[in-house]
């Protein structure tokens, strides 16, 4: 089984009856002057009172390189400058001063470097370390004069950063362009036109092997009405109402998603990654809607007005393979017969009723879900979600103007939020709408500009790092948008501020390694941000497939509180580039760090060593589907120490006194080629003996009994493979 301002009072009495509220204006978000990313003084030329000695040269303080310093000799006054070659407008200074520092400087700025210096900045109480200085002023030539050292002995300087402003700014509009990859459909257009555009985004991928790692991206947008269509769902496809709630827009014909596509072989689902269904209405023709999809295939916000079946084309019995998705803020009237699902979460919905399950099926906060009962049958049900707050999405108003809703916040939430979502709107004058042909650079002007980010469909390569740096800054994406970091960089980082929502985008890594592909907060940080805090929601990490990327951690989470939404870290085992264990390379796809995060629907699979390690205090993990790297060359290349087989998939530190999982399964396919290579591994989850560390519904699975987990967690539940049977789970039904 490989798985391979508005006219307010108007507009709030229309949308008073769904509890929203609207943002106090939708002008044009204000433009000023922004500080550019890059270091201009990188490379240029230098002098420089004195150095040291013949190792500290002023060049290495404009060299980038934070390994070399220039320092000067023991006296007071001394000064450092580099020509720019141009007059520049500077906006930031950035000193990282070695532990001979200045306590007190000043820095001007000349035109000539002469004379006629003009002071942009002093200090006479600096503490030294990494100082990022606001400045506003212009010159060719910058020089910092030390007139007081914080030692005895002389000023010296890691680096000597100057970044400039812009005086441009990027547009934006309330109505704006989404690009070639956007479709945007009006109930006034012929069934037979809508049909067509969704039928040539879909009949060319259908039994095109390369499609599952093609660069096509699509999005399709469904203006308020009624459409009598029949939408196949495939590869890098996004399917969203404009309405304010689901029932805004409805299809009456269906949406699908079966195995049709996967080569003569109908009844496998495993390989349906990668699109994507919300904020609609569903009136299936036949009384079912079919969603047989796997990881990174979410359906929200979306209501199916009849029953659904999550298994493949023909197996609605119970037979062939899909292996898992997420369910979450949506109502299905009828019943969701799960077949052949091996594993599923459902959160905070309204349901007729469930039927079936293989392994482990999870919900919490559904009206209409099964009992608690696991093992038997597999169902792990909380009557609530501790923290939720719903994905922002894209609507569109009565006048044309597109604005994006944000949910608020809810604890111990339960059902769908609509149709009176509580939150607040932006207009789509405070995004900008990226495109793939944008620079890094240009993102990141305009984070700085203050502007959110909305990344229309397609693949983007970044050269430099996008830093998200505002409170409650939105960076969206709609139709599988692609984030490629090349040349080794990190692909984006969050300050640790309040409220960031992070949703729908694709991390690929690139073939040169990231030390990590996302990272929100710094490390170290402490401060509490339960009241707003940052949300990962349908994001996913990929580390090969259709290149051969590489990434030592995909998500490192420093920030407290944070919310992990149904994300997807995925070591390729298959792809149009060739995988291997030398040549997709990842450690570990998520670090928590921070204190009280909460993940629901945490799906990572295939990494080499630890796949989940969780070092943060607090911590919650509602739904965990795992399987531990297939192609493991030999036990003595994996083992995380001494008389220990392999990696634990899902590790809490040996110094974390309080955590509590529900619903994970842990499953191994050791085989290369097709054949079973017998590798061990001593247990699928490990955690401290800790009264308050605690554990419900927790199982592990030997695929096709194609190597052993001795221990389901720590030294507790028994072997897999289970001798006499294949692909039985073993099964704990809490820990300790």
């Amino acid at each position: 089984m490989r798985k391979h301002t508005l006219l307010m009072t108007g507009l709030l009495a229309l949308l008073g009856s769904c509890g929203t509220q609207i943002s106090p204006t939708d002008s044009a978000f204000s433009q000023q002057a922004v500080c550019n990313t890059a270091n201009v003084a990188l490379g240029k030329t230098y002098s420089a009172s004195s150095i040291e000695n013949s190792g500290t040269p002023a060049n290495a303080a404009f060299d980038g390189n934070t390994g070399t310093r220039w320092s000067s000799q023991f006296s007071d006054p001394q000064w450092i400058q580099v020509d720019l070659g141009s007059v520049q407008n500077l906006c930031e200074i950035n000193l990282n001063w070695e532990a001979a520092y200045g306590k007190a400087f000043k820095i001007e700025v000349s035109n000539t470097g002469t004379g006629g210096w003009t002071q942009i900045y002093s200090t006479t109480t600096s503490t030294g370390g990494n100082q990022i200085l606001s400045v506003t002023g212009s010159g060719r030539y910058v020089r910092l004069t030390g007139t007081q050292r914080g030692t005895q002995y002389g000023y010296s300087l890691w680096e000597f950063g100057i970044k400039t402003a812009s005086t441009t700014t990027l547009p934006t509009s309330d109505t704006p362009d989404f690009g070639p990859n956007v479709r945007i459909f009006s109930p006034t257009e012929s069934a037979a036109t809508v049909q067509a555009a969704l039928d040539n985004a879909f009949t060319p991928y259908v039994k095109n092997s390369s499609a599952q790692f093609g660069n096509q991206r699509f999005a399709f947008l469904f203006k308020p009405g009624t459409y009598n269509v029949w939408a196949n769902v495939g590869f890098y496809t996004h399917l969203a109402g404009l309405g304010l709630n689901p029932d805004d827009v409805t299809l009456t014909r269906n949406i699908n998603v079966d195995s049709g596509w996967n080569f003569g072989d109908e009844s496998n689902a495993t390989q349906n990654f990668w699109r994507s269904v919300e904020n609609l209405a569903v009136l299936p023709e036949n009384g079912s809607t079919r969603w047989a999809v796997s990881q990174a295939a979410p359906m929200r916000r979306v209501h199916i007005r009849g029953n659904m079946a999550l298994g493949p084309s023909n197996m609605d019995g119970g037979q062939g393979y899909a292996s898992g998705g997420y369910l979450a803020d949506s109502r299905v009237d009828g019943q969701i017969v799960s077949g052949s699902q091996q594993q599923w979460y459902t959160r905070d919905s309204n349901i007729g009723s469930w039927a079936g399950g293989v392994w482990n099926m999870v919900f919490s906060g559904v009206t209409g879900a099964p009992a608690n009962a696991f093992p038997s049958p597999v169902h792990t049900t909380l009557a609530t979600t501790p923290v939720t707050r719903e994905k922002p999405y894209l609507y569109i108003q009565s006048d044309g103007k597109y604005r994006v809703f944000l949910p608020n916040l809810r604890t111990n939430s339960s059902g769908a939020t609509w149709p009176n979502t509580a939150g607040t709107s932006l207009p789509m004058s405070q995004f900008y709408v990226a495109k793939p042909s944008d620079s890094a650079a240009t993102l990141n002007q305009a984070l700085q500009q203050g502007l959110n980010l909305f990344f229309t469909p397609g693949v983007y390569h970044l050269n430099q790092t996008l830093n998200v740096t505002r409170a409650n800054t939105v960076v969206m994406g709609i139709g599988l948008a692609t984030l490629i970091p090349d040349g080794g960089i990190n692909a984006m980082t969050v300050a640790d501020v309040d409220g960031v929502r992070i949703s729908d985008l694709l991390f690929d890594a690139g073939t040169t390694n990231s030390a990590a592909l996302l990272t929100i907060g710094q490390a170290g940080a402490n401060t509490s941000h339960a009241a707003n805090p940052t949300s990962v929601q349908d994001v996913y990490f990929r580390i090969g497939g259709a290149v051969a990327g590489k990434a030592t951690t995909s998500l490192i989470v420093n920030s407290s509180n944070a919310i992990i939404d149904h994300i997807w870290a995925w070591r390729a085992d298959h792809g149009n580039s060739p995988t291997g264990w030398n040549i997709n390379t990842a450690d570990t796809g998520v670090i928590v760090n921070g204190n009280n995060v909460l993940a629901t629907g945490l799906f990572v699979e295939h990494y080499q060593k630890h796949e989940v390690i969780w070092n943060g205090q607090g911590g919650k993990t509602i739904f965990f589907q795992n399987e531990m790297p297939y192609d493991v060359p030999s036990q003595g290349v994996w083992s995380s120490g001494a008389g220990t087989n392999g990696y634990a998939s899902y590790k809490v530190a040996s110094n974390v006194t309080s955590h509590e999982a529900w619903g994970l399964g842990v499953y191994c396919f050791f085989n290369i080629g097709g054949t079973s290579t017998g590798i061990v591994a001593s247990r699928g989850v490990e955690v401290p003996n800790n009264a308050n560390v605690k554990f419900h519904s927790l199982l592990t699975v030997s695929l096709g009994n194609n190597g052993t987990i001795s221990n389901v967690i720590n030294t507790t539940g028994a072997a897999v493979p289970i001798p006499g049977t294949n692909t039985a789970p073993s099964n704990v039904v809490s820990y300790p």
